[in-house]
């Protein structure tokens, strides 16, 4: 019985990292479970013995996988009530470097990202996305207002916009390098990328416009005298 147990959970590893790669190279919408038994060199009725259907199995493949950013607002960090600022230039280079580094959460956050179209059965693992989102921006205006509380930026900083500006700007690095990774070297330069939109947030940041100059008056024409 324990043998026939560790043979079902092998099976139903292979079926979800051959799942994995399958919707990695054709995308989901374009991926049937066909070509996932056919790939996996399981017959279709061994599929679906472990998963209702593809939703099931595009459901179970994402729920084994930690995507960086989810890691990150779930991590408690002492550092954060000490360098709230710190704290969050780590969150960022950390979330840059393991999707670069690590190929399982990278082929996912690109599968959901990229290669996956949220409509009819799929359209609800958007939610996961949205909720991870909602809770990263949370934790960064968090540490945004303990870093005002500290003097580390300036106490007039729009918090939520800056908060959802650094969300932007770490989903775009990681966008357009997955777009072309021989743009740029996301690991190494995960510091530097972080650093300047940090180092920008630390800046006495003005919103007056400047003073307009007062536009000259029209001169009226003369008037010509009846001849």
């Amino acid at each position: 019985m324990r043998r026939t147990k560790e043979e079902a959970q092998e099976t139903r590893n292979r079926i979800l990292d051959t799942a994995e790669q399958v919707f990695y190279e054709k995308g989901v919408s374009r991926t049937g479970l066909a070509d996932i038994a056919d790939a996996a060199g399981v017959t279709r009725g061994a599929i679906y013995w472990h998963f209702q259907n593809k939703t099931d199995l595009f459901n179970a493949m994402v729920d084994r996988v930690v995507l960086p950013l989810e890691e990150e607002t779930h991590r408690t960090d002492e550092r954060a009530m000490q360098d709230p600022l710190g704290s969050i230039r780590d969150c960022c280079v950390h979330v840059l470097r393991r999707t670069a580094e690590d190929p399982r959460a990278r082929r996912v956050f690109e599968i959901l990202t990229r290669k996956c179209e949220y409509v009819d059965d799929l359209a609800h693992s958007a939610q996961r996305q949205i909720e991870c989102r909602a809770r990263g921006q949370a934790l960064i205006e968090r540490q945004l207002r303990a870093a005002q509380r500290l003097g580390q930026v300036p106490a007039r900083l729009d918090v939520r916009r800056a908060a959802f500006g650094m969300l932007c700007y770490v989903d775009g690095l990681l966008y357009h390098w997955l777009l072309d990774p021989s743009a740029f070297a996301l690991a190494r330069e995960a510091e530097r990328y972080v650093d300047q939109y940090l180092q920008g947030l630390r800046a006495e940041v003005t919103t007056r416009s400047p003073a307009s100059k007062p536009r000259p008056k029209a001169r009226r024409p003369a008037l010509r005298s009846a001849a």
